[in-house]
């Protein structure tokens, strides 16, 4: 079983890459990779249920990961819907000229698509667990992923809302989740990882793909997430200077005086 989920896994993640790519160049928007993301990490959970041992932690496993991607979808397809394209893709895509799709597909899709196969080897490894029940290390996964998955959705949508009020423009969201961290939907995300991977450290093998919540983590907290982010909001907001100063970077902390 261990062989075919492992084998079914980068399957999936490469299948979601190549037809999220071709819809990308139809629509002539190479952004639609960040509305695919989520749910990319939900084909992958659910093929590789269903190619192993069909056991409460894989399925509780693949059923929470399912969750998680599809409402990050949603949420992504929401916010970018009616919206030029992203601004980072148009400066890749401007500065590849003639050979952009080429290099966009190697380079941004093929590269996301390795990253959500490493990222997703808890919820493969979970599908190995043959052990009748969930346990006290599957059960503390499932607090640490409600936990995150709560802390992600409630600072989604306060995000949002802070945005559809045109009074708000050019100001900086410091009330809520995001009077105690500058990312409250990063560093949920991050818990929903850490979860997932709890769950499946029921097995030998679960417990050696650590490295991978460590990549989400990184890439969430120092990668292509928070810097890329903050790089820009510190160019057209002149208040975030004095937000970041008061205001932790990802663990909710208390402001600073």
């Amino acid at each position: 079983m261990s062989g075919a989920v492992f084998l079914a896994a980068p399957i999936a993640a490469l299948s979601t890459v190549l037809l999220t790519f071709a819809i990308a160049r139809l629509r002539g928007r190479y952004d639609t990779i960040d509305s695919v993301w989520g749910a990319g990490f939900a084909v992958i959970a659910v093929v590789s249920a269903l190619a192993g041992t069909g056991s409460v932690t894989g399925w509780a496993v693949a059923a929470l990961t399912a969750v998680w991607g599809v409402r990050l979808s949603a949420h992504l397809h929401h916010r970018n819907s009616g919206k030029p394209e992203d601004r980072r893709y148009q400066d890749m895509a401007a500065r590849y000229g003639e050979r952009a799709w080429s290099l966009m597909f190697v380079r941004v899709y093929l590269v996301q698509g390795v990253v959500m196969w490493f990222v997703s080897l808890p919820v493969q490894a979970a599908q190995t667990v043959d052990a009748p029940g969930l346990g006290p290390l599957g059960w503390a996964g499932i607090l640490v992923w409600a936990g995150g998955f709560v802390f992600e959705a409630v600072g989604d949508a306060q995000l949002s809302r802070f945005r559809a009020d045109p009074a708000n423009a050019g100001t900086v969201l410091d009330t809520g989740l995001w009077r105690y961290t500058r990312h409250p939907n990063y560093f949920g995300d991050a818990c929903v990882w850490w979860g997932l991977y709890l769950l499946a450290c029921q097995s030998w093998l679960g417990a050696a793909t650590v490295l991978s919540p460590v990549l989400m983590t990184w890439l969430l907290a120092k990668g292509s997430g928070k810097p890329l982010l903050e790089r820009g909001l510190r160019e057209r907001r002149p208040a975030y200077a004095a937000y970041v100063e008061r205001t932790s970077g990802f663990v909710p902390l208390p402001p600073r005086r």
